[in-house]
C-alpha cells in the first residue's frame, strides 16, 4: 500500500508541533495534505536523510539543490507557507538539542530514519562551498567568494537581469513599468543624489558589468574607475564599454576596492557591494572609501540591510546564502551601517528606503529566469539555476514582508569648515 505521503505529514507534524501547510506528494506516488495548497514533491528517501543529517534551512536547501526535493503549484506561496518552519530564524528559535528533549521531538526523528532508510549522509551537491565559519574577509577569501557568485557565465546572468545587466535593486515609477527602465532610473538617481558633473572623476566599487559606470560616464559626463573581484565582469564590462565609445572616459579594473591608491575622486558609488564586506571589515571599507574621497565629495552607499535583532551577539549568517548564494556575505541593520561611516568620518545626510523596490526587481529576475528555464539549465546546470531560483523567491518575500530591506545612504566628506555643499532641501532628484 502506497503510503508514504501520509506518515511523511504525520511525523512532520509530529515533529514541528502544527500542521503541515503543504501539500506532501511522495516517491510512492501517495499524497496527503491540504488539497489545494502547493505540493511539496519528495522524490526519494535520500531527501529525509539530508534533513535528518542537516535539519532546518541546509537540509532543506541540499535537498532542494539536489533535486530531491520539488515544489508544485505556487511556487512562492509554497516558500511563504514553509518559511515559518524552516526559513526564518531569529531571537527565541529551539535549538537542535533542545527540540531533541521534546519525546514527541525523538519520536518523530526516529520514524524518519526508520522511512528514510539507512541513515548513512549522502554528500553535499557540488554547488556548495566549502564553509570556513571565521569570514576573515581577507583578500584572497573574499576574491573566491566573489568568483562563486559571480563567475557562473555571462550568458547566465543576461538571462536573470534582462539588458540593463544590474544586480541590484530597480526603482520603479510604477509596478507595471518594465525592468530596463526601472534600472536605468536607478542609475540616474544614483548620479543625481551624487551631483555628477562633467570633467569629475566617479570610483564605482563593485562595478559589476560596467552599467552604472557606462551611465554615469555617458549620460554625465564624469571619468569613470569601476572595480570588480570577478574577471568574467570585468571581461564583459570592458567590452561594454568599448561597443560605446567610452574607453576614454571608463576604465575597468579587476582590483580590491583597498588596492585603490588613485584618489582623490570627485565621487564614489558603492552598489549592492558591502553586503560582503563583512562586519569584522566595514569600518576598515567605510575609513578607505572616505581617504579616497576629496574634500566634500559624496558616497552613494546602496545596501540590503536586515532586521536587528535584541541580542545582537547571537545573529549568524544564513546558512543557505552562505554555502550556496553569497559566501561570507554578512547583513547589517541600517542603523549599524550610518554609525560605521560615521564613525569613518562622513557626514550622511539622507537614507532612503526603496524595500519595496527590490521586491519588485526579484520578481522579474525569477520570472526571467523561469521563462528560459532550460536554457539557464544548459548554461549553468540543474544544482545551480535552482539555487537562483530558490534564494530570489525566497528574498521577494524577505522584502514583501520587511524581514529585510535595502536603502540609498548618502554621506559626504564634509570639509572641517564645515560646508557639505549639499542644497537646504537635499531631495532635489524626486
Amino acid at each position: 500500500m502506497a503510503d508514504a505521503a501520509l506518515r511523511l505529514k504525520s511525523l512532520f507534524e509530529q515533529l514541528l508541533g502544527t500542521p503541515v501547510p503543504v501539500r506532501i506528494r511522495a516517491w510512492d506516488g501517495s499524497e496527503a495534505g491540504p488539497p489545494d495548497a502547493p505540493t511539496l514533491v519528495v522524490r526519494n528517501r535520500r531527501a529525509l536523510r539530508r534533513l535528518l543529517w542537516k535539519p532546518g534551512e541546509l537540509g532543506m536547501a541540499r535537498a532542494w539543490v539536489s533535486g530531491d526535493l520539488d515544489i508544485e503549484g505556487d511556487f512562492y506561496a509554497a516558500l511563504d507557507a514553509m518559511s515559518s518552519l524552516v526559513w526564518e530564524r531569529g531571537d527565541g528559535t529551539r535549538t537542535l538539542a533542545e527540540a531533541l528533549r521534546d519525546p514527541e521531538v525523538r519520536s518523530a526523528v526516529r520514524g524518519l530514519v526508520k522511512l528514510g532508510g539507512l541513515p548513512l549522509p549522502p554528500a553535499p551537491p557540488p554547488e556548495e562551498v566549502r564553509r570556513s565559519r571565521a569570514h576573515l574577509h581577507t583578500r584572497r577569501t573574499d576574491k573566491r567568494a566573489i568568483s562563486h557568485h559571480y563567475d557562473v557565465g555571462n550568458d547566465f546572468y543576461e538571462i536573470v537581469l534582462g539588458p540593463s545587466m544590474v544586480y541590484s535593486c530597480a526603482y520603479w515609477e510604477s509596478p507595471d513599468g518594465t525592468l530596463e527602465d526601472a534600472q536605468r532610473d536607478k542609475l540616474d538617481l544614483i548620479c543625481r543624489k551624487l551631483e555628477l558633473t562633467p570633467g569629475q572623476r566617479l570610483l564605482d566599487v563593485g562595478c559589476g558589468w560596467g552599467s552604472m559606470a557606462i551611465h554615469a560616464a555617458r549620460e554625465y559626463g564624469v571619468s569613470v574607475v569601476g572595480v570588480t573581484l570577478s574577471q568574467e565582469q570585468a571581461a564583459y564590462a570592458r567590452k561594454r564599454v568599448a561597443e560605446e565609445g567610452l574607453t576614454d572616459k571608463v576604465e575597468i579594473r579587476v582590483q580590491d576596492y583597498r588596492d585603490v591608491t588613485d584618489g582623490p575622486y570627485d565621487a564614489i558609488s558603492s552598489v549592492g557591494m558591502a553586503e560582503h564586506v563583512g562586519s569584522t571589515r566595514y569600518l576598515e571599507y567605510a575609513r578607505d572609501l572616505f581617504a579616497l574621497l576629496k574634500p566634500g565629495g559624496r558616497l552613494l552607499n546602496h545596501q540590503i540591510a536586515r532586521r536587528p535583532w535584541q541580542d545582537e551577539s547571537a545573529y549568524d549568517i544564513d546558512e543557505f546564502i552562505d554555502a550556496y548564494v553569497f559566501p561570507d556575505g554578512e547583513l547589517a541593520p541600517v542603523g549599524t551601517t550610518v554609525t560605521q561611516l560615521e564613525g569613518a568620518g562622513f557626514e550622511v545626510r539622507d537614507v532612503e528606503a526603496i524595500r519595496e523596490h527590490y521586491a519588485l526587481t526579484l520578481r522579474r529576475w525569477v520570472a526571467n529566469l523561469e521563462s528560459e528555464w532550460r536554457r539557464a539549465v544548459g548554461l549553468a546546470g540543474a544544482g545551480r539555476a535552482r539555487v537562483w531560483r530558490l534564494y530570489m523567491a525566497a528574498s521577494v518575500l524577505g522584502f514583501e514582508r520587511n524581514r529585510i530591506g535595502v536603502n540609498q545612504v548618502l554621506a559626504v566628506r564634509t570639509p572641517e569648515q564645515g560646508a557639505s555643499g549639499m542644497p537646504l532641501r537635499a531631495r532635489t532628484w524626486n
